[in-house]
């Protein structure tokens, strides 16, 4: 957004008539939201007034770091060796607000705002965890995705991103007795009692080896009885620095990485990155690789919700339902594998288009699957989720209201199946979904059996997304002509020195993007993924924040199981959808 266009938004109106002119410094981005940097001692007040205000920013979408001390490039900001950036979220408005702290390496502090925003607990422990930055008045500020005996900070610039960077590893009896020490739960350091009028509590860990825990995912409940008197999610067993990875990558060699986040999302996890690259460039996609796109995006859409269907409704005690969603999965992938080469993981999006052009018969494939599924729902809604043994496992159970979920950075169809009509490929269509014609399934009363039933109903509306892309694909090519995504032809380049140079860089070096900031954000799988980069004016990302749906999802744990059952908690958890790589990148 320029900076004309920031002076008349009514948020930046609104906020100076508030604090005054002094207390903002605009940032034009590529981001398409205001971006304000404020002062931190005015932060908590300025989020109080943005949550409290006429349609509210009801929702802290993300929070965030960023090691600003080799940035180049950053005329007309304040200064700054560090960054917290805070993005607020409004459905009622359909729009979004970044706000900016600046602060020096010496006073590396910040108020904790959990009182204003719950959500913002796991956000600002990774924050610290990963940059060192102390928030006061947090609850228990500690490690979130690091081991709690890790040293340093990791996404600081001076820390070692290679293997090669550190010293051989080496784990002896008593190194190893330390880290499972490290690891003991101790129910005093997260104000949880022992007993309670002479009846001691009981301490279970449900896993992090687990098959309710969905991967490598450790809950450690307090429980009476049966009954959850409260509980930790444990989370970072999976985390393999996937933002870390963006500052090593270029621009196009980090596209694979992105598919490795949510592993069952495919080309959904290329896509917000894609867009994002491309913002920054200025690259306008042709109509035919948009249609290419959301077909793709939409069959692993599907493949995903069957992977959820199946595992969900196995987790209520039902054994055949997994291997007929595995059959249909098996079917999806046949489709994607026609099409792209590959099954799980094509990192087939490329910046400004797609790796290659659709092949030669795709259309009888997708037509097959596009015939074969619909009586496949139908099947499953008759035998599984009109079944009285599963009604009465989810019916009213781990329900929570649209305000909850909003506290609780809840997005996708866990939010949409409290009844709340926020689906972004219709608020705010992006990469050509505002041709398609949908509806977006809701719930009633958001708990685990609405969460099941909007996912059926969203996978048939995929099927009738991707009948449109079969019936109207348009012709032309399925990528920009565009210097930064496209080599020149081979015949150009054996006549001009100069474009056999530029032909040159490319390959080995990756493009050069301008200086700038650019976010993009899809309905992805789970909830709403996005990529909030920054370029530096290099040939890779100066700082990449991948900010994923799961995430927020599994802090919202404790807020809806307390008083729940340990049989409710496993419904709840298979009820989520979530995958590990997901939360910890």
């Amino acid at each position: 957004m320029s900076a004309d266009t920031l002076t008349h938004d009514p948020v930046v109106i609104a906020l100076r008539q508030r604090f005054g002119d002094h207390a903002l410094v605009v940032q034009p981005t590529h981001t398409g939201m205001p971006v304000l940097w404020v002062a931190r001692e005015s932060l908590g007040e300025m989020l109080r007034f943005l949550r409290d205000m006429p349609d509210p920013f009801e929702m802290l979408y993300d929070l965030s770091a960023v090691d600003e001390r080799l940035r180049a490039h950053r005329r007309g900001l304040p200064e700054a060796d560090f960054t917290v950036f805070y993005h607020l979220l409004s459905v009622s408005r359909n729009r979004d607000v970044m706000l900016k702290v600046a602060l020096r390496e010496g006073d590396l502090a910040m108020p904790s705002v959990v009182s204003v925003y719950a959500c913002a607990n796991w956000y600002e422990r990774e924050v610290w965890d990963m940059f060192g930055i102390d928030f006061i008045g947090h609850p228990h500020l500690a490690r979130i995705l690091m081991p709690p005996t890790w040293q340093g900070h990791p996404l600081r610039k001076e820390h070692g991103a290679r293997a090669t960077e550190f010293d051989p590893y080496t784990l002896t009896v008593q190194g190893q007795e330390v880290e499972q020490g490290a690891l003991q739960f101790k129910p005093e350091e997260w104000g949880m009692r022992r007993e309670r009028e002479s009846a001691e509590f009981m301490f279970l860990n449900l896993g992090p080896n687990h098959p309710s825990a969905h991967g490598a995912f450790r809950l450690v409940l307090q429980l009476d009885g049966e009954e959850i008197v409260d509980c930790v999610p444990d989370i970072g067993y999976h985390h393999r620095g996937a933002e870390k990875m963006g500052e090593r990558q270029s621009w196009h060699s980090y596209i694979p990485y992105t598919d490795r986040v949510d592993y069952t999302g495919g080309v959904m996890n290329n896509f917000p990155y894609i867009l994002a690259v491309e913002k920054l460039a200025g690259i306008e996609v042709t109509e035919r690789a948009k249609v290419i796109r959301v077909m793709l995006a939409e069959m692993f859409r599907i493949s995903s919700h069957l992977l959820f269907l199946g595992t969900y409704l196995q987790d209520l005690g039902a054994m055949t339902p997994v291997f007929f969603t595995f059959t249909d999965r098996q079917k999806a992938y046949e489709v994607i594998e026609g099409i792209t080469g590959f099954r799980m993981h094509p990192a087939w999006f490329r910046i400004g288009g797609t790796a290659m052009d659709l092949p030669n018969g795709w259309e009888t494939v997708v037509q097959g699957f596009l015939d074969w599924m619909p009586k496949r729902l139908r099947e499953y809604e008759r035998s599984m989720m009109d079944n009285a043994i599963v009604r009465e496992r989810t019916r009213h159970v781990a329900a929570y209201t649209t305000h909850d979920a909003l506290a609780w950075g809840v997005t996708g169809p866990n939010l949409r199946a409290t009844g709340c009509n926020f689906d972004l490929r219709k608020q705010r269509p992006y990469g050509g979904y505002e041709q398609f014609d949908f509806e977006v399934p809701l719930g009633g009363q958001g708990d685990v059996f609405d969460r099941g039933q909007v996912r059926i109903e969203e996978m048939r509306q995929s099927l009738r997304i991707i009948q449109q892309c079969v019936d109207h694909m348009p012709a032309g090519d399925y990528k920009a002509d565009h210097p930064l995504t496209t080599p020149p032809p081979r015949e150009r380049m054996l006549q001009h020195i100069e474009t056999l140079i530029t032909h040159f860089l490319q390959v080995s070096w990756g493009p050069v993007l301008e200086p700038g900031e650019s976010l993009a954000m899809v309905e992805a799988t789970k909830g709403i993924n996005s990529y909030y980069l920054t370029s530096d004016g290099n040939t890779m990302s100066y700082r990449t924040r991948i900010r994923t749906p799961s995430f927020p999802h599994l802090q919202q744990i404790p807020a809806v199981m307390r008083g729940g059952f340990v049989p409710d908690l496993i419904a709840h958890l298979g009820s989520i959808d979530f995958v590990m790589a997901d939360v910890d990148r």
